[in-house]
């Protein structure tokens, strides 16, 4: 369970729009907006590098420090660049520690499953993050999923443990993580090349067969 909650400082951005964000970026600084709990919104400016290590260890929850007040916020939106692979805005809605929310938090996996140990047998993971509801002092930075406790080929969100006062925000028949095996599926796709080599060659031998009849007919 999330222990801290850390703590970064912000500035308030006097100027909106793409051309400023750029500049902000340039310097080093992320372009973020606080709402929520029926405030005004608040377009701020925190230190890229600070707040991306928070969010690379787990952190969901930060006290951003902002003209002499803090604000608990939820890391509600993480906007990426075109590439998809740089984060350049984040939107932070205003929670307090008893609040109830909906995340996403990392899943953890260990384990080995039997299942996995057949011959062409290959573990998948469908999820990465699980949905979870739980008040905002209670988030974890993961959940941890048992490989080793997986009954047949298939690991499902219900099936996972999580702590108390965690409850499941998705289906619970959700597959988490399933083992399927690339054996079977190699020799399937072996047998429709040899089928479609065996069509041209019976069709040929269909032509022989009747180019031979007709050499033979008595001719009129």
């Amino acid at each position: 369970m999330a222990t801290s909650t850390p703590t970064v400082a912000a500035t308030l951005r006097d100027r909106l729009g793409t051309r400023y964000t750029r500049r902000l970026r340039a310097q080093g600084m992320l372009p973020v907006v606080i709402y929520g709990h029926g405030e005004k919104p608040i377009s701020a400016a925190v230190n890229a590098k600070e707040i991306l290590g928070h969010l690379h260890h787990g952190s969901h929850v930060i006290t951003v420090s902002l003209g002499g007040s803090n604000e608990t916020c939820l890391v509600k939106e993480l906007q990426f660049g075109y590439l998809g692979d740089e984060v350049i805005h984040i939107d932070f809605a205003r929670v307090n520690l008893d609040e109830v929310v909906r995340v996403n938090v990392r899943i953890e996996f260990f384990g080995e499953c039997a299942a996995s140990k057949k011959p062409g047998a290959v573990l998948t993971h469908d999820l990465a993050e699980l949905a979870i509801h739980c008040k905002v002092r209670d988030i974890p930075e993961s959940v941890r999923a048992d490989l080793s406790a997986m009954q047949g080929d298939m690991l499902n969100a219900g099936e996972l443990k999580l702590p108390a006062g965690i409850t499941l925000a998705i289906d619970p028949h959700a597959p988490v993580a399933r083992v399927i095996t690339i054996a079977e599926e190699k020799a399937g796709e072996a047998a429709a090349p040899a089928a479609d080599a065996a069509a041209p060659a019976a069709d040929a031998k269909k032509e022989g067969e009747g180019d031979a009849a007709k050499a033979a007919a008595p001719k009129k």
